[in-house]
């Protein structure tokens, strides 16, 4: 009731604790120069790709009404505006998987409606833009996001799951279509003859599972044994896209006597096209509406409203993490407010709106912790070997190293940052490593590159730059519109795939679903390696009864996604869930035991590791300088961060479990 009694409190403290800031969001990315078009051109690609998939479903779903031209407009327009006016900048935006499911049964309640049909299923999409941006309104209005923490893991990865079967379920019918004649094509033709559609569906076979393959493989470069840092590093990061490059140019390859048209290709009108030009008139058409209709449009707009605010504001937090030590205020409220209006310009536009994505935000967060950890490396390196040729005792070494902390910080010498530095301090004036003095080899010198990548905390460079020039790199990819209707269908196929299997490690649901396959006499297994940390809190019955109602749950809300009208209240069961998560369960479940299995942070329990805030063992820290360590180790920044971190990007909180943690005190 306070949030009510106070409105605009939460808008009006969020634009007051990033106005402290926005010229700095702007100049910290400037005086990255060329460094930043890493993260950019990184979460370019992160971001372009699942948009292209999208169009592509959206206009097989829609009969072509919307199609990959309005899915990559609206990521664009409304990417731009957020990385100039939101409060988060971090925070990326695009079309997603449960806005492209809503306009799906909005499109199938249109057509079947005489007073509607296609030609104002746009219009009536419009309306619903318009009543869902201003319920997104009213939430930012009276400080809705008050309870965000009530947003728990079990809520988070059930809706995760959700969707990981959803493109699971997209991939399979994107394959069984390719032996299909598509709606509205004339079965005559050469190439929908039943020799070639067999051709054409084994070859989507091919790609599919060929891109699935290639794409997995490629995302884990940075672990392999082979090739230098750089090269795994660059794998890594742009394997995906390129793998889908790869896969289109081998389409390319098939003998000449195929008819054309196989493999069938994105089909999509281009942007100057007059099915593209028509969407920018949508709003003139929303006059045509019937009333009844524009009223209607309320129970839809209600399930939207609800699930931007969710999933916008889980992206949002999953980007700011305390584990990335965010110096910039949250703008939460701001961030819905502005959401709403975005939506209300994407609905009288035509367009599909855009929202927080997962996993690119926390990617893009990543990313630029990377860029800022070697920015501030390399200058606390330099000075600290300057001072030591110059022969300056270890107090004035570690002074001139904190002044250079503090300034590529653009932070005060506060408390805090005082006890994030207190480790390298104690390095510097004991002139040792804590562990390596243990060790008989030990020099008993300060190294400044072993020393101050052990210690140095992390920071993110928090900037607007590189969220703004990649919106505009997605602006650019509209009119690349001809390149990108190369891409084979069965290759995006194949990208649905990998988008739902890439999402499950870490998603703890689905490790918990495995675990029940695992006897109790062979969990020891289990606790031989990392794992997380409720296999050692929680009694293993209570495991499976919170996995086996979980699983309950998701059945039941995949199953409201089949039915055809109804199924636009798909958001609900997740709305529910969150009161079942309060005020039920803790009557079924121990206080404690339900902590452990909803926990707020992914916890793991691993082998010997050290207080480093992020959680890493001695030894991966260790080898970290430069990406290279004395004992010829090549292990780099953007590796450590991919073992710390799920696939939805969510950082890992590593513990000692009890017989580490007394293995660890009897050695040091």
């Amino acid at each position: 009731m306070e949030q009510i009694k106070t409105p605009f409190r939460g808008i009006a403290e969020d634009i007051r604790g990033r106005a402290l800031c926005y010229r700095q969001d702007w100049t910290d990315g400037i005086r990255s120069r060329i460094r930043i078009l890493a993260p950019t051109t990184y979460i370019f690609f992160a971001s372009a790709l699942p948009v292209i998939a999208f169009g592509e479903q959206l206009s097989r779903d829609t009969d072509g009404s919307l199609s990959t031209v309005e899915t990559l407009a609206s990521t664009a327009i409304c990417g731009i505006i957020h990385s100039i006016l939101g409060g988060q900048p971090l925070l990326i935006l695009g079309v997603a998987e449960p806005t492209v499911i809503m306009y799906t049964y909005l499109y199938n309640f249109a057509k079947g409606r005489a007073e509607l049909g296609q030609e104002l299923f746009l219009a009536w999409a419009g309306w619903v833009c318009v009543w869902t941006a201003l319920m997104l309104f009213l939430l930012a209005i009276f400080n809705a996001c008050d309870i965000i923490n009530r947003f728990t893991r079990i809520a988070g990865e059930l809706f995760g799951m959700l969707i990981a079967v959803l493109f699971i379920q997209e991939a399979i019918k994107g394959v069984v279509n390719e032996f299909r004649v598509p709606k509205g094509e004339d079965p005559k033709a050469e190439k929908y003859q039943f020799q070639w559609l067999y051709v054409n569906g084994l070859l989507s076979i091919i790609f599919v599972f060929g891109l699935l393959y290639t794409a997995l493989k490629s995302r884990k470069a940075r672990s392999w044994l082979y090739g230098t840092g750089l090269f795994r590093s660059f794998i890594a990061d742009y394997g995906v896209p390129l793998m889908v490059v790869v896969w289109t140019a081998l389409s390319f390859s098939v003998p000449s006597k195929v008819p054309s048209g196989v493999p069938r290709r994105l089909n999509s009108p281009l942007p100057w096209d007059s099915e593209s030009v028509y969407h920018w008139t949508v709003i003139k058409d929303m006059g045509n509406v019937p009333p009844a209709y524009i009223f209607a449009a309320i129970i839809p707009a209600l399930m939207i409203a609800g699930l931007y605010f969710f999933d916008h504001s889980v992206a949002s937090q999953m980007a700011q993490q305390k584990e990335f030590n965010l110096k910039k205020p949250s703008a939460y409220h701001h961030d819905i407010l502005l959401l709403g209006f975005m939506t209300l310009l994407c609905g009288l536009l035509g367009l599909p709106p855009s929202n927080g994505v997962l996993p690119q935000s926390p990617m893009h967060t990543k990313s630029l912790a990377t860029l800022k950890r070697q920015l501030i490396r390399k200058k606390m390196v330099k000075s600290a070997k300057e001072s030591i040729k110059q022969k300056a005792a270890n107090p004035e070494i570690y002074s001139n190293m904190q002044a250079v902390f503090i300034k590529m910080d653009n932070t005060q010498p506060t408390k805090a940052v005082v006890e994030e530095l207190e480790d390298l301090k104690e390095a510097v004036m004991k002139g040792e490593n804590k562990q390596a003095n243990k060790e008989e080899n030990a020099t008993g010198t300060f190294d400044p590159e072993q020393h101050i990548d052990l210690y140095l905390p992390v920071r993110v460079n928090e900037q607007r730059v590189s969220n703004l020039l990649q919106s505009l790199l997605v602006a650019a990819a509209v009119f690349a519109m001809p390149l990108i209707k190369k891409i084979p269908t069965s290759v995006l196929a194949g990208y649905f795939a990998y988008m739902a299997i890439d999402s499950l490690p870490g998603n703890q649901f689905w490790e918990r679903f495995l675990l029940v396959f695992i006897t109790p006499q062979r969990l020891y297994k289990v606790k031989e390696g990392v794992h997380a940390s409720f296999v050692d809190m929680v009694p293993f019955k209570s495991i499976t009864m919170f996995t086996l109602f979980q699983l309950a749950y998701f059945m039941l809300c995949f199953g409201v996604t089949w039915i055809p009208i109804a199924g636009i209240l798909f958001p609900l069961p997740f709305f529910i869930l969150i009161g079942i998560r309060q005020y039920i369960l803790p009557k079924f479940f121990d206080s404690h035991h339900l902590r452990e299995l909803d926990a707020a942070e992914y916890e793991e329990v691993a082998v010997a590791l050290t207080a480093h805030p992020l959680g890493l063992s001695s030894k991966e820290v260790e080898s970290t300088h430069s990406g290279k360590a004395e004992d010829g180790m090549d292990l780099s920044d953007g590796e450590i961060l991919d073992e710390l971190t799920t696939s939805r990007g969510e950082v890992k909180r590593r513990t000692l479990s009890f017989g580490e943690e007394k293995h660890a005190q009897e050695r040091y």
